[in-house]
């Protein structure tokens, strides 16, 4: 199992809902933590949270639509000299429902594009090149299992995208110690999912994370969430390990 202790990880949209269940279980396993939201008084609760169970973390904020703002966050990280050894890109938005999807305007697709797939993309190609360098790193991806809802184009076709990204990643990196996975969540109650959906968001742990556990140098994995609910670290990393890890797979 990787060992994340002491490493250092940059968790986007950390503030709340899937990101924060994930902030604290990583902190738990001793991992350190740069904290992502759009402002920095939105991590000041979690940042708290997380120094409590004794590790190191710090807070950088950007809007995850402005690609000047995610390089100067990725420029701040690189000043302080942290060695970013784990990424989640779990920050994403849903902008609307539309029933009449014929008339979807084209700012849904733009926004949503932006924040849930280019940022992500920009993050992993300004981070994995230096794992690769170091030898070794882990990049979760965060998708979503959506489909036959047109009244949700923009959202659904950007996480096909980060799919795809994904996936094409995947087929260069594996065999390395530099591993990419997805990973969906699940419909759960949080601002984006809303208060209908039918999981607590505490059900994401420790499935959301596990692939930053897998140690079999195997990239391009598809990690549902909600499949390991309940489960130990250890076991959910057994269980990870046996999912086929091909381009495409999903």
């Amino acid at each position: 199992m990787y060992d994340v202790k002491g490493k250092w990880a940059l968790l986007t949209g950390a503030s709340r809902g899937v990101g924060y269940q994930t902030a604290l279980f990583m902190a738990r396993q001793g991992c350190n933590l740069i904290l992502h939201s759009r402002k920095p008084e939105h991590t000041a609760p979690v940042l708290e949270e997380v120094r409590a169970l004794g590790v190191e973390a710090y807070a950088v904020s950007a809007e995850l639509g402005a690609m000047d703002e995610v390089e100067a966050m990725l420029d701040e990280i690189v000043a302080k000299g942290t060695q970013v050894d784990i990424v989640f890109n779990n920050a994403a938005v849903q902008i609307a429902y539309r029933t009449d999807y014929w008339r979807t305007p084209v700012g849904d697709f733009e926004q949503s594009f932006k924040i849930n797939f280019i940022s992500a993309a920009l993050i992993c190609n300004r981070l994995i090149p230096k794992m690769i360098e170091r030898g070794h790193g882990r990049v979760i991806n965060t998708t979503s299992g959506i489909r036959n809802e047109p009244e949700q184009a923009g959202y659904a076709a950007s996480k096909a995208a980060l799919d795809k990204f994904t996936k094409d990643l995947a087929s260069r990196l594996d065999g390395t110690d530099v591993v990419i996975s997805l990973t969906d969540p699940g419909w759960c109650r949080t601002d984006l999912g809303g208060p209908q959906a039918p999981n607590a968001v505490e059900t994401v742990i420790p499935g959301i994370a596990v692939g930053a556990f897998v140690d079999d140098r195997r990239s391009g994995r598809f990690l549902h969430a909600q499949l390991f609910t309940g489960m130990t670290l250890e076991a959910a990393v057994a269980k990870a390990e046996q999912v086929e890890a091909t381009p495409y797979a999903i």
